[in-house]
C-alpha cells in the first residue's frame, strides 16, 4: 500500500516533490493560497487553521512543507502539536535518492547568509571544468528532487535556514555555512533559532565540515564536530587568488572562492580543473554587476542583496565616501545599526527607497547623522519610481563614485523576487542615461 504523502504548498518545490514520488505514493495537495488545476487532489482555504484540520483528518504519514512556510506558522505549529511529521523537499529528495540504485552520489551543500548562490555557482563550474556532470540545485532556484532521476554524478546543493530546519537525514560529502549574520528574522522569530537552523547543515557530515576561522558565530556551530576544517581569505595561502582577480571578479567574492577551491580540492579535483573552472565563471545576475557608467560614475546592480551581511560586503569594497548607496524593501526584522555603523566611512549619501524606508533612514540617522540621505517612496509604478530612485542617486553622485542599489532588504514589499527589482534597475539607469 502506498504512502500517504501531503504537499504543502505547491510552488516549484512541491511541484517537484510531487512529480518526483510518481505513481509510488497516494499524494494529496494542501494549500492556503489558489491552485490551478491539478491531476491529483489538492484541498485550498485560505484559513490556515483549517488546512491543518484536513491534513490532520487524512493522516498522512508525513508532510512535504514549502520553504516559503514558516514553521513558526499557525499551520506548522499546529502540525507539530498533533505530532504529525513535516520534512522539507530537499529531505525528500535525500529519501528518494538514497532509496534508489543511485543511492551514494554525493552532495556537497553550502549554507550561509551571503555568499551561497556563488559559492554554488563556482563550484559548479570546476566540477564541470573536472568532467563532472554536476546539478547545481535547492535555494538556487532548481528543486533538487526535480534532478534525482537524471544522471548528474554530484550535486552541488544551496540551502537556506527555511530548508535545513526540515531536514534530518541527508549526509553532505562535505558541508560548509560561510557565515550566519541575523537574517529572515520574521521567518524564524529570533536570531537564534536561525542560527540553529543554519547549524543543521553540518549534522551528518560524511566528510569534512568546513568553516571561515575568522567567525566565532559558524566556529560555535562546528565545535565538537569530527573532521572539522578552518579557512580563512589570507591571500598568501591561496596562489591563485590574483589569477582570478585578474579577470575582473570582485573582491568582495574571496572568501566565496576560498570555499568553492578547499570543496573542490577535497572532491579530489586537481588543480588545472579548478583553475579552468574559476576562469570560465560568471558571477550570477544581479550580484556587484556594472550597468551603467558615464560621467565618471559606476552604476552597480546588486540587487541580490537581501539582507545586511550581503550588502555589507559591497560596500565595504568600495573606496572611502565614494558610495551614494539605494538601500531599503522589506526589511524582514532586521536592525540595520551595526551595518550602517560599519560602512559609513564608503557612504556620500543614502537613497533609502520601499514602501517603508525609515528603518533605513533611522540606522543612517544615528550611525552616520553627516551622511546626506533622501527618501524615495515606493508606489504602484515600479518603473517610474525606480527612475525617480536612480535620478535621486545620481544627484549626489560625483566622478569616481559608485552608485550601488545594494537593498539589504528582501523585493517582496514592491517586485516579485530580487531579479525584477535589479531587472527594473537596470532599465532605469539605460533611461536616465539616455536623458542626460
Amino acid at each position: 500500500m502506498n504512502e500517504r504523502i501531503a504537499i504543502i504548498g505547491l510552488g516549484a518545490s512541491g511541484k517537484s516533490a510531487v512529480e518526483a514520488l510518481g505513481n509510488d505514493a497516494d499524494i494529496r495537495g494542501f494549500s492556503t493560497t489558489p491552485v490551478e488545476q491539478s491531476d491529483f487532489p489538492v484541498f485550498y482555504s485560505p484559513d490556515p487553521a483549517m488546512v491543518a484540520q484536513e491534513i490532520i483528518q487524512w493522516n498522512p504519514q508525513y508532510c512535504v512543507i514549502s520553504p516559503g512556510i514558516p514553521m513558526t506558522s499557525a499551520l506548522a505549529q499546529e502540525l507539530k502539536r498533533r505530532r504529525v511529521p513535516v520534512i522539507s523537499e530537499v529531505e525528500l529528495a535525500w529519501r528518494l535518492q538514497e532509496k534508489s540504485k543511485r543511492a551514494g552520489r554525493p552532495w556537497y551543500c553550502v549554507t550561509g547568509t551571503n555568499g551561497k548562490t556563488t559559492t554554488v555557482g563556482l563550484l559548479g563550474a570546476i566540477f564541470r571544468a573536472a568532467g563532472i556532470r554536476v546539478s547545481e540545485v535547492g535555494n538556487i532556484g532548481l528543486p533538487i528532487s526535480s534532478q534525482i532521476a537524471g544522471d548528474s554524478e554530484a550535486f552541488v546543493v544551496e540551502l537556506s535556514s527555511f530548508q535545513l530546519e526540515t531536514t534530518y537525514t541527508m549526509e553532505p560529502a562535505a558541508a560548509i555555512c560561510l557565515n550566519a549574520d541575523a537574517d529572515h528574522l520574521d521567518w524564524h522569530g529570533d536570531v537564534e533559532s536561525y542560527r540553529e537552523a543554519k547549524a543543521r547543515i553540518y549534522d551528518r557530515v560524511r566528510g569534512k565540515s568546513f568553516y571561515f576561522a575568522s567567525d566565532p558565530v559558524v566556529a560555535r556551530m562546528v565545535q565538537g564536530r569530527p573532521r572539522v576544517v578552518a579557512l580563512t581569505t589570507d591571500s598568501n595561502e591561496w596562489d591563485w587568488v590574483p589569477f582570478y582577480a585578474e579577470r575582473g571578479h570582485p573582491s568582495a567574492l574571496l572568501a566565496d572562492i576560498v570555499a568553492a577551491v578547499a570543496i573542490a580540492r577535497d572532491a579530489g579535483i586537481d588543480e588545472n580543473a579548478i583553475s579552468a573552472g574559476l576562469s570560465e565563471y560568471s558571477p550570477a545576475t544581479h550580484r556587484q554587476a556594472l550597468v551603467g557608467q558615464w560621467g565618471g560614475v559606476r552604476y552597480v546592480d546588486d540587487s541580490k542583496a537581501t539582507n545586511a551581511h550581503a550588502a555589507a560586503a559591497a560596500l565595504k569594497a568600495l573606496p572611502p565616501g565614494t558610495g551614494v548607496w539605494i538601500a531599503g524593501g522589506d526589511a524582514k526584522g532586521q536592525d540595520f545599526g551595526p551595518l550602517v555603523h560599519s560602512v559609513r566611512s564608503q557612504l556620500r549619501a543614502v537613497v533609502a527607497i520601499g514602501l517603508d524606508p525609515s528603518p533605513i533612514r533611522r540606522a543612517v540617522e544615528e550611525f552616520a547623522p553627516d551622511t546626506p540621505i533622501v527618501e524615495v517612496v515606493g508606489n504602484s509604478d515600479a518603473d517610474l519610481w525606480m527612475l525617480q530612485v536612480v535620478r535621486a542617486a545620481a544627484n549626489f553622485a560625483r566622478p569616481g563614485d559608485t552608485v550601488l542599489l545594494s537593498p539589504a532588504c528582501a523585493s517582496w514589499d514592491q517586485f516579485s523576487s530580487y531579479s525584477q527589482r535589479g531587472k527594473v534597475f537596470e532599465q532605469a539607469v539605460r533611461r536616465f542615461q539616455e536623458e542626460s
